[in-house]
């Protein structure tokens, strides 16, 4: 079995060195690490310079590319990748030191699996945080439990590569979300294999994340909801759920984008919520807010 890591970074010399010391501290070594660089203008190049230097027997392959975002330097790996599985991790989280060897017992003991992820300890600030029950991890079929939010993270997953190719990857018009959106289509219509013991640290609270970037990251939710509605993509047993998902963030977003004057992405919520969840412009509460209000 050939396992590949691909590590997507931007600007992030300052924890890529944790994480790539996580990858070579691994019980089970991959096959090849491809760092994808998107455009980094920090010392990251220097620093996978010298982690090569230190680390002569892991191939290592560093691509650089201008810089289209996360799910265009994922993809990028995935492409340049050969091997049976792909592992993600991103640049400011890190693997604990037997997360492939769990993951490759799994496999082995449950071979039809195509995607596996597990538990998390959760760092923020510098101190260790639990997180909440909407956040709790499982496996199986779990395609209603992903609507509301992500409950895959990239950092701890492998996934089987022809399976990433039928998926068409990261979708790159997505700013954030990606993930979600990927793993929502991919429960969709297969099982998830899930480990209960942490097989990675994941930090957040750095101005840096991407989560703390963008104002209602609902939209790109709904968005995923709703193309995959149009697609026929849901199970037929999962669109009602799906639809009541999908009006619940339409209704919050809409409010929110009132309340802030926020109304750059409110004509598409609304439509969005009409067309797709089947609610009319008469009976809709929330209509566009006159010409005069607007600022």
């Amino acid at each position: 079995m050939k396992i590949d890591v691909v590590v997507p970074t931007f600007n992030r010399a300052h924890t890529l060195k944790r994480a790539l010391e996580s990858i070579a501290a691994q019980t089970v070594r991959a096959n090849t690490l491809w760092i994808v660089d998107d455009g980094s203008t920090d010392l990251t190049k220097v620093l996978v310079e010298e982690f090569q230097a230190l680390h002569p027997l892991l191939n290592i392959q560093y691509l650089f590319s201008e810089n289209k975002g996360v799910s265009a330097a994922r993809n990028l790996g995935i492409s340049k990748s050969n091997a049976d599985w792909i592992a993600f991790l991103d640049s400011d989280d890190e693997w604990l030191p037997n997360k492939l060897e769990m993951q490759v017992a799994l496999l082995n003991a449950t071979p039809d699996l195509q995607i596996i992820h597990g538990e998390e300890i959760w760092i923020r600030n510098g101190v260790r945080v639990n997180p909440h029950k909407k956040h709790l991890k499982s496996g199986g079929s779990i395609f209603a439990k992903c609507l509301p939010l992500c409950c895959i993270s990239p950092s701890a997953v492998m996934i089987k590569r022809a399976l990433l190719i039928e998926m068409q990857g990261f979708r790159e018009d997505f700013p954030v979300c990606e993930d979600y959106d990927l793993w929502l289509r991919i429960c969709a219509k297969y099982t998830v294999g899930y480990i209960e013991t942490p097989l990675i640290k994941k930090y957040g609270g750095h101005e840096d994340q991407l989560s703390q970037k963008y104002f209602a990251m609902d939209f790109w939710r709904v968005k995923s909801i709703s193309g995959m509605l149009e697609k026929n993509q849901v199970p037929k047993y999962h669109v009602p759920h799906a639809q009541n998902i999908l009006k619940q963030k339409c209704d919050v977003l809409l409010k929110g984008y009132q309340k802030h004057q926020n109304l750059k992405d409110f004509e598409t919520v609304k439509n969005i919520q009409r067309t797709v969840v089947g609610i009319s412009e008469s009976t809709n509460p929330l209509s566009a807010p006159t010409t005069a209000s607007m600022p």
